[in-house]
């Protein structure tokens, strides 16, 4: 028991000491998490603290990460990615896998071993680069959204490597690993439910563990929720989302296959439940923690009397694996239309070896694909080259990004006009049309966007527009924020909407800002974050949908209107009176106040509102 909360401390220590620094230099939290590994490194060795052991608990974190990415898709999204996940990710794969081969066989190693190192190396970290996207808000950017398919496929491409890998077997390694095997003194095994199967049976019961997770996933999670919902106990909901995710890893590993696809399959599946933001709210501490705990197991996992017996050749591995895979990128990037900076986006932040890496090396070595001396230097490279990572995209940040904000605006406008005072910050649904009306008016707009596709077609039309990351101070300098009388926020993430809020709030108080909301707690948000003028995506769309209801149902057109007049009037109001009792991280359903605040006014207002309603219903038509 000491033992065990000795490790935990170390951990958090060092976790809550670097995380912070590293994000104050601007390095990151993923970096703050390896350098902390590292740091501890030499504490954990004189512990002798087993940290492939730990790595593999850690590893949970990836597999909660993709669980929740797959709870912000749905079917029909993933289908919309199928020709980036074939061609961009399919295309990845293969290519680098090939070109590493050819290196590998220059460097006289057999073609079977080099073609088993390609394929390990061609993948890519999933949890650094999600994890890193999501922090930088450029998870929706072209290079993000083109980074998250390539990752996806990567995912999903390890099923079929576990199957192929095998075959590429050495009569050498294989000779050894069977020596070995029998000198040896026994060993543990994992539990499995496809071993000594024949490949039909096991490919019956792969078939039937995935049809397992969907149907629970579509049939059994809601009831389950509904029914521990009845209890109003917040460490049952807890407990019952990490038994289903964690169940659902449980039977990927026993089937073989991997749990991170397993777990991105349910997140799909769940993604149009009722209890999906229950869900994400759940995991995501838990995930948050383990991550980081993985993160610091990297760090600590490197093998510094190996490193320094051969640096100089693994740092030129190292070097070389992320300018080739950069390289391969930006030529697909190239082929599938991807400009700009998002391309280098693209390039730089999947050029690392990623953590399925240290699985497949092992996997390799136990089949005999790969020898242990050549592993163990692999390893390294995989380390090192995700080490790296983070200051690849500080290179993004700092050097890529701005040149390429620089160069758009002044291929597209010499010099920003004086009388340019409107700023539209995302050229999605919302903002394309509101700055298509007030070009209509007579205005004239600025359009920031990291979409290089939706400013293309911006230029056409004459609008002036800037590329990036909207809530970067320097580029809302750049496009005139000091002199700008109006600020319109409809970028299509709340996290990001509100942290752009913040800032113009803080440092420019006198500008009126108007931002969008996706649903009352947001609305909550932005209010609690200064801004006044918040508009809801859907509710005015609701208020006419509203409307045609009163009108189906008999009612006349002008009486519908009146009533939802004093509905919307009504709900402007309620708004304001219990604004002040949200409290920003806290979920609506845990904020007891709130609740009593909101309860005790609808109970005064709620008649009267309804007595307004039968007023205007009773008045004579004209």
């Amino acid at each position: 028991m000491t033992d065990a909360l000795l490790l935990t401390f170390v951990f958090l220590v060092a976790g809550v000491i670097s995380v912070p620094i590293a994000s104050r230099l601007g390095l990151g939290s993923v970096l703050g998490y390896l350098l902390a590994g590292i740091i501890i490194s030499p504490l954990l060795t004189l512990l002798e603290v087993d940290i492939v052991s730990i790595q593999h608990f850690a590893e949970l974190g990836v597999v909660m990460m993709l669980f929740l990415v797959g709870l912000e898709l749905n079917p029909k999204k993933l289908w919309a990615l199928k020709s980036k996940l074939l061609g961009l990710g399919g295309g990845q794969v293969v290519l680098t896998a090939l070109l590493i081969m050819g290196l590998g066989m220059l460097l006289n190693q057999e073609w079977r071993t080099s073609l088993a190192i390609g394929l390990v190396l061609a993948l890519s970290s999933t949890a650094i680069v999600i994890q890193t996207l999501t922090e930088k808000g450029l998870m929706k950017s072209d290079g993000g959204q083109s980074s998250f398919a390539v990752l996806l496929a990567q995912d999903i491409v390890v099923i079929p490597m576990l199957a192929f890998i095998p075959l590429l077997a050495t009569p050498e390694l294989i000779e050894s690993l069977s020596h070995a095997a029998e000198i040896s003194q026994g060993g543990s095994h994992s539990v499995s439910l496809v071993d000594g199967l024949e490949a039909w049976q096991t490919a019956l019961v792969t078939i039937g563990a995935i049809g397992i997770v969907i149907l629970s996933g579509s049939f059994l999670v809601t009831p389950i929720f509904r029914f521990i919902a009845v209890t109003q106990l917040r460490e049952l909901f807890i407990a019952a989302a990490l038994m289903f995710v964690i169940g659902t890893t449980l039977l990927m590993s026993l089937v073989g296959l991997s749990p991170a696809l397993g777990t991105f399959l349910a997140g799909v599946v769940l993604a149009n439940s009722p209890y999906r933001h229950e869900l994400e709210s759940d995991i995501a501490p838990f995930k948050g923690l383990l991550l980081g705990l993985f993160f610091m197991t990297v760090g600590a996992g490197i093998n510094f009397a190996l490193l320094s017996s051969h640096f100089f050749s693994i740092l030129g591995l190292t070097v070389g694996l992320i300018l080739l895979k950069a390289t391969t990128l930006l030529i697909l990037g190239r082929i599938f239309n991807i400009r700009g900076s998002n391309k280098w986006l693209f390039a730089l932040g999947l050029a690392q070896a990623g953590e399925f890496g240290f699985v497949l090396l092992s996997f390799t070595v136990s089949n005999a694909v790969i020898s242990q001396e050549v592993a163990d230097i692999l390893l390294l490279v995989v380390a090192l080259s995700m080490l790296l990572t983070p200051m690849l995209f500080i290179i993004y940040d700092r050097v890529i990004a701005p040149r390429y904000a620089t160069d758009q605006t002044a291929g597209t406008h010499d010099e920003l006009p004086d009388d340019n005072k409107i700023i539209i910050a995302g050229s999605g649904r919302m903002g394309s049309t509101i700055d298509n009306l007030l070009r209509l008016a007579g205005y004239h707009s600025t359009v920031i966007d990291f979409s290089v596709k939706r400013l293309r077609a911006l230029q056409h039309f004459g609008v002036k527009n800037y590329f990036g990351d909207a809530t970067r101070p320097d580029l809302l300098e750049a496009a005139g924020i000091d002199e700008a009388s109006l600020l319109i926020i409809t970028i299509d993430d709340p996290e990001q909407i509100t942290k752009l809020v913040k800032y113009v709030k803080e440092h420019y108080p006198d500008l009126h800002v108007i931002a969008r909301a996706f649903d009352n707690n947001h609305v909550y948000d932005l209010w609690a974050s200064g801004c006044r003028d918040i508009i809801r995506e859907n509710y005015d769309s609701s208020l006419r949908m509203g409307r045609s209801a009163f009108e189906a149902l008999g009612i006349s057109h002008k009486k519908a209107e009146q009533m939802i007049d004093v509905f919307n009037q009504h709900d402007k109001v309620s708004m304001v009176e219990v604004a002040d009792a949200h409290q920003i991280g806290v979920p609506f359903h845990e904020n007891t106040v709130f609740i009593a605040r909101l309860k005790k006014y609808l109970e005064e207002k709620n008649p009267q509102l309804q007595k307004a309603m039968k007023d205007i219903q009773a008045q004579a038509d004209d």
